[in-house]
């Protein structure tokens, strides 16, 4: 059975079709007891595990059985004479598979991280790209990386036509940010895109975020998509990019400890804040290099002020230090308080709500895509840091042992 790094080498040389050998499986058609009539059976059952999808409110022992690459039934005991193939899932945790709402996967280019290596294969069967590629780079993302990915790759569109920054003044030309062409970009490319993205950083902009905000407002609402800001150290305070966020879009890195906090000098979240919340403006945290501080994070939480989603910020730096993963981020976030149910439905359902994935996905309700993941809750303990090097003990850890996409088995060691 091939372990984690035999996955990753399989992925990489273009084998994720051939990861799980029939063998693998009780019942494997040819084999003794394989069904006789197909037509009357399913593709896979996953059984014996404790399913936890927060979009249904369940938590308790179910089977869950996927034919033509979608949920069929999930339910007790169901027989395994009606499967073709069988994979046990006993004392493993079942979810629908995760969705990291913020990561950056345009491999070989800038920052990008390989997606199936690090979230595939990790229980990640769907990833947001968060503005890798703008309207010069886009075509070529969708058609290397897209498009050849066993990972789902959904989208935003930068509003620099090179996507993410990552140089001292990339938007303080102000000629390059066109939202017109960059709402049609995303338009024309659904449903791989599902909104805007950019970034308010003083290096970045200079003193025009909020001219650069305007504009990128001005390509989400061309596009009818929500708008992904990162924002830290901005060069306006907070409240005023606040203010001109809309329902549905998204601050992303909102537990940050720079210039312009969530907290003000007592330590309080800010009024525009719990505004912006309440007229539906969502909150992720979003780790990467430098966005996430324990200690902003837990007086906000301990405020009420949980974030609507949970997500990483994937790329080739943070997956060797820090961040790693998404089941990660999901295991750091419940050893500072969230309870496991809370964290699974802010990276399964909750994404859900917020991005048009232009499939149902983050539930395993019957009909939905078949993509499961399959975790082991360790006990223990275990250090988490954030983005300076603080750590917290937490007393769990999720860690991937098998995933479904689309009713396909990757298996790493169930």
């Amino acid at each position: 059975m091939p372990n984690r790094r035999d996955f990753a080498k399989l992925v990489l040389a273009g084998s994720a079709g051939m990861l799980a050998p029939r063998g693998l499986w009780s019942g494997a058609a040819g084999s003794p007891g394989a069904p006789q009539n197909a037509d009357d059976k399913f593709d896979l059952l996953i059984e014996g595990g404790t399913v936890i999808d927060p979009s249904q409110n369940l938590n308790g022992p179910l089977d869950v059985a996927i034919k033509d690459g979608k949920i069929l039934e999930v339910s007790k005991n169901i027989s395994k004479d009606r499967a073709l193939k069988t994979v046990s899932a006993k004392d493993r945790i079942v979810t629908p598979g995760f969705i990291d709402m913020h990561a950056h996967c345009y491999d070989g280019v800038g920052i990008g991280m390989n997606a199936d290596r690090y979230c595939l294969n990790r229980g990640v069967t769907t990833m947001l790209d968060a503005g890798s590629a703008g309207t010069a780079t886009f075509p070529n993302f969708k058609k290397y990386i897209i498009n050849t990915s066993a990972t789902r790759i959904v989208a935003l569109v930068h509003i620099s036509p090179i996507g993410t920054i990552m140089y001292e003044g990339g938007l303080s030309n102000l000629s390059w940010l066109n939202p017109q062409a960059t709402a049609k970009m995303a338009v024309d490319n659904k449903p791989v895109t599902a909104g805007i993205k950019i970034q308010l950083s003083k290096p970045i902009t200079g003193s025009n975020d909020l001219e650069c905000l305007k504009r990128a407002l001005q390509a989400a609402e061309i596009a009818h998509m929500p708008l992904m800001v990162h924002i830290e150290d901005s060069f306006s305070p907070l409240p005023d990019i606040l203010k001109m966020l809309r329902k549905g879009d998204v601050f992303t890195h909102c537990y940050n400890n720079r210039a312009h906090s969530i907290l003000d000098a007592n330590g309080k979240i800010i009024s525009e804040a719990r505004d912006a919340r309440e007229r539906g403006v969502i909150f992720d945290p979003a780790q990467g290099q430098t966005h996430l501080s324990f200690d902003v994070a837990e007086k906000c939480m301990a405020q009420g002020f949980l974030p609507e989603t949970i997500s990483t910020d994937l790329t080739i730096v943070t997956v060797e230090r820090r961040v790693f993963d998404l089941p990660t981020m999901v295991s750091k976030f419940m050893s500072i308080g969230l309870s496991l149910d809370k964290a699974i439905a802010m990276v399964t359902v909750n994404p859900t709500r917020v991005f048009d994935f232009g499939a149902q996905i983050g539930t395993l309700r019957p009909g939905s895509e078949a993509d499961v993941s399959i975790y082991e809750l360790r006990d223990g303990k275990f250090d988490f840091e954030d983005s300076d090097g603080i750590k917290r003990t937490g007393q769990k850890m999720l860690t991937s042992k098998a995933v479904v996409r689309r009713g396909q088995l990757f298996i790493n060691a169930v």
